[in-house]
């Protein structure tokens, strides 16, 4: 029980600190998008120049369902790796799950396989000192990425928020999960949460490795290379896919650019699903604006909370919900768990599957990764499950909103707290 208290108190201090620096970064220059839509190829054109991501063709890609079908497919590509692997989180908690994956990367580093294991010190402070030694003492390189370390204040208002596995150079995974027992399941159940993530095969899988290299660096001063990390890869199947790698090194702008061009260039449909919904100002306009135009505007959010912590920035997040309601948009709460998955269709053609929060956090100070695609069939799938997620909601009209918007102004502060996913 004492080292339960503890860890909330670890919890809550480090947000304490980050939640002054997080307030400086709400200024933003007003941007105007160019008047180009989705189904266009300048579309991406313009993404890739704004967000210094370059169209790469030649991949595959398979959409992974909650930790039923996350974890098995990882755990399937770490046991079967020869060279190499690299693998970052934010999370790392204690639970099955997490016991399985520190002793499958253990068991690689003893066959002789060189693996990077990279945490970040606040999100995974709860994992038990046994994980991290089982895999040290079989050869691993453990890392911790930025130490909490109160005379260092930028380095812990700055986080890895990245979720990247990399085997062997050729097969990669990225998304919003943790390593931990609530994200197992099914996603319908109470404790366990709503994921999606990507595994990817094909040219895009040296981005998701140089996007872990560029954190590995920062925290070791390691700079990994050679055809063990960076091997020659053919083509794998016939998607074009952009890694939008976003950071604070480079600006820590990417990821927003990443939502506001999809919104303004979207000309039917945007079907969202995040966490939370705390937008800044500029890109609230953009939403109404789309709405204006015709837009068909659906936002999937948690609606499910596990924690005290979680329910304070719940209402925090609800204090948004406001204008995009009043112009037209269509909010939804998921229920049977936390929904977590961090997607985004537009025009029933682009995807987008990462780690970015719509928050200010996401969009100015953690390091970020999130996958596009421009993908039809790609496109169908994912409105497909949004479409299934929603028989799990509960839509939240202007008039609800209306009727909480003073309590819901009340949590406005406790923002930056939300920085625990």
């Amino acid at each position: 029980m004492r080292s339960l208290v503890g860890s909330i108190w670890r919890q809550l201090a480090a947000a304490a600190l980050c939640l002054p620096l997080a307030a400086c970064t709400l200024s933003r220059p007003h941007y105007v998008s160019p008047d180009v839509s989705v189904g266009e190829p300048a579309f991406v054109r313009v993404l890739e120049a704004h967000t210094d991501a370059p169209l790469v063709p030649g991949n595959r890609a398979q959409v992974l369902l909650n930790g039923d079908e996350i974890f098995p497919a990882m755990l399937a590509a770490i046991r079967e790796a020869k060279t190499t692997i690299t693998f970052a989180n934010f999370i790392y908690e204690k639970g099955d799950i997490a016991r399985e994956m520190a002793e499958a990367l253990a068991g690689r580093c003893r066959a002789g396989v060189g693996v990077n294991v990279l945490l970040d010190a606040i999100g995974s402070n709860r994992m038990p000192k046994a994980y991290r030694q089982r895999m040290e003492h079989a050869g691993c390189h453990v890392a911790t990425y930025h130490s909490i370390n109160p005379l260092s204040i930028k380095r812990i208002n700055h986080r890895n928020h990245r979720r990247i596995l990399v085997v062997d150079g050729r097969i990669g995974f990225t998304g919003g999960t943790g390593v931990g027992d609530k994200w197992t399941g099914d996603g319908r159940t109470k404790g366990q949460w709503r994921q999606t993530d990507v595994r990817v095969e094909g040219p895009i899988v040296s981005h998701l490795q140089a996007a872990f290299a560029e954190n590995w660096r920062d925290a070791t001063g390691l700079v990994l290379g050679g055809d063990a990390y960076f091997p020659p890869l053919e083509p794998r199947g016939n998607l074009t896919v952009q890694s939008i790698k976003s950071s604070r090194a480079s600006g820590a702008a990417a990821a927003y650019m990443l939502f506001l061009l999809a919104v303004d260039s979207s000309r039917s449909s945007i079907l969202i699903t995040n966490p939370y919904f705390v937008p800044d100002g500029r890109l609230t306009d953009a939403l109404v604006r789309a709405v204006k135009r015709g837009v068909d505007v659906s936002l999937i959010t948690a609606g499910n909370a596990d924690t005290m912590l979680d329910r304070l920035v719940r209402q925090a997040s609800q204090a948004h919900f406001g204008r995009v309601l009043e112009a037209g948009a269509k909010i939804y709460e998921y229920g049977p768990a936390l929904m977590h998955a961090k997607t985004m269709v537009v025009d029933g053609q682009w995807t987008s599957i990462g780690s970015a929060n719509l928050d200010n956090r996401s969009f100015a100070l953690n390091n970020e990764l999130n996958l596009a695609f421009l993908d039809k069939a790609l496109a169908a799938r994912m409105t497909e499950i949004f479409r299934a997620d929603l028989k799990f909601t509960k839509q939240v009209t202007y008039e609800d909103w209306q009727r909480h918007r003073w309590r819901n102004f009340f949590y406005l502060p406790l923002i930056p707290l939300r920085d625990q996913l």
